[in-house]
């Protein structure tokens, strides 16, 4: 008996163990009422300005390397040519010359290894890095990465790292029947590497600083420059000023008291809050079904109609024989499928003028869909011009 499911549904919102939609909850300020641009005292609090943006200059820097891990059991690298090239000139380092091309590797793995510098992180100071296999070994379990050098854009070494790999993994069994747990060719040194050289950071130029918004948005710069305004009198009087630059940073003047110790004006700078804005945005997750609507979602006046066919295929097959004492024929399997379609439809469904998310996806569930059915429903809806949102799929 096999069973055929072609579904064309729309989605309920929320169902344990299947892909959910999510809806923030409704901004009180929403709907008819215009929402000023430039009022950062919105019902709701408001997020703190080191949550929404960095200080220019305060940023990290990506570090790389290439290196070894030792000590596995067997599940290194097999024959890869730059394995067993690395560990000859390891070996080379302590006086060995040994041929690349008669080195075992099978205890060994090449890997690459990442890390991130933070900012103002001094020499002496721990970080963590990431190790991955780059041949084709099955687990790097166990091994331990040799001293490997991590430099950054410009070439220069900025940190070293070296220790035991952590991926709290394993891999066991045969080649016809194996079991794995986490991902065995990956792993983490936590604090497996110091810093060497510690990167210069500028936050002050020309006596201002800029705050960088971790996403682009002309009305949060506006709101975030008059929120930090409204401030002056208690950060330090008149004489400076902060106004938003871009759709992505806001320039703030520091006070003359502060012109010495600029660290304490921009903590207290970090700690205003302000009430970011939102966008009307549909982000759709294919692969799991998971579904996120801002509370910004509208949808024009629109009907809906929603069914669905179910394809059901019986296989039985049937033996036929010939008959007693028959002289002639063979038995033989002839085949008796079946096939039954049902379709069930459902009725044309109206939307209001511009109804919330809420509504919407009320009206959703109400039809009996399904999650990956609303992906449907919403693609639709955007190539009627229905939603009145970005529609992003993952």
């Amino acid at each position: 008996m096999y069973k055929i499911l072609f579904t064309l549904t729309l989605l309920p919102i929320v169902a344990w163990g299947q892909p959910t939609i999510t809806t923030p909850p409704v901004n009180p300020r929403a709907g008819l009422m215009p929402i000023s641009p430039l009022r950062s005292n919105a019902v709701g609090g408001g997020v703190r300005i080191k949550d929404l943006g960095f200080i220019e200059g305060a940023r990290a820097n990506q570090l790389t390397g290439f290196g070894v891990v030792l000590g596995l059991n067997n599940t290194g690298d097999k024959d890869t040519v730059y394995s067993k090239q690395a560990i000859a000139n390891l070996l080379q380092q302590y006086g060995l010359t040994v041929p690349a091309t008669s080195v075992s590797s099978k205890n060994a793995a090449a890997v690459m290894v990442t890390a991130s510098l933070p900012a103002f992180a001094k020499s002496g100071s721990r970080i963590d890095v990431n190790v991955m296999s780059m041949g084709d070994a099955t687990s790097l379990t166990g091994g331990t990465l040799i001293q490997t050098p991590l430099v950054g854009a410009d070439g220069r070494v900025y940190a070293v790292a070296q220790g035991p790999v952590n991926n709290n993994a394993f891999s066991l069994g045969t080649d016809n029947a194996a079991v794995t747990k986490n991902h065995p060719t990956a792993g983490a040194l936590i604090g497996g590497a110091l810093v060497e050289k510690e990167v210069q950071a500028t936050l002050v130029r020309d006596g201002q600083v800029k705050i960088v918004l971790n996403a682009a948005d002309f009305t949060l710069a506006a709101r975030m420059a008059e929120a930090i305004r409204a401030q002056s009198q208690r950060l330090g009087g008149a004489g400076w000023f902060a106004a938003a630059q871009d759709g992505n940073s806001v320039r703030v003047t520091l006070p003359d008291q502060f012109r010495a110790a600029p660290i304490d004006f921009i903590a207290q700078l970090q700690a205003i809050t302000v009430v970011p804005d939102s966008k009307a945005r549909v982000v759709m997750n294919e692969r799991t079904g998971t579904i996120v609507a801002t509370s910004r979602v509208k949808v024009l006046s629109c009907a809906i109609a929603h069914g669905n066919i179910y394809l059901a295929v019986n296989k039985s097959p049937e033996v036929s024989q010939p008959g007693p004492m028959a002289e002639v024929g063979t038995t033989t399997t002839v085949p008796r499928d079946v096939a039954n379609v049902t379709e069930r439809g459902g009725g044309l469904n109206v939307f209001p003028e511009l109804p919330t998310v809420q509504e919407v996806s009320q009206a959703l569930n109400s039809l009996g869909a399904t999650p990956r059915d609303m992906m449907t429903i919403f693609h639709m809806l955007k190539a009627a011009e229905a939603l009145q949102a970005e529609l992003i799929i993952k």
